[in-house]
């Protein structure tokens, strides 16, 4: 068995869907997640589309092909990541403002 690894190689249609979830507003740690990519990648990726320099895969044959599907399963599992951690902050916050009311209530103890 060999140890090397093999760097995986995507399409410029997938490398261009990641960054433009990013510029709407993703966190590149949550966009790479849910993408499954490297977050290094991505910022690389982000960086080299911001100087209009984004490449697609090298390896033509080598590069994973993404369908149009895939890539709507993508968009949409990084705005349900972004609509979840909406969610927990707004319960947290939530949480906060009916402990801090109930300091106020007298006969409350804690």
């Amino acid at each position: 068995m060999s140890d090397k690894q093999v760097r995986a190689q995507y399409t410029r249609e997938f490398k261009q869907e990641a960054v433009r979830q990013v510029r709407s507003g993703q966190a590149i740690a949550v966009v790479a997640k849910v993408l499954g990519i490297p977050k290094a990648s991505l910022g690389n990726w982000v960086r080299l589309s911001a100087k209009g320099e984004l490449d697609g895969a090298g390896g033509g044959d080598k590069s994973i092909q993404v369908s149009p599907e895939q890539m709507e399963i993508a968009r949409l599992r990084a705005e349900n990541a972004r609509l979840r951690m909406e969610r927990d902050i707004a319960k947290k916050a939530a949480a906060y403002f009916a402990q801090d009311t109930l300091r106020g209530t007298p006969g409350f103890t804690k």
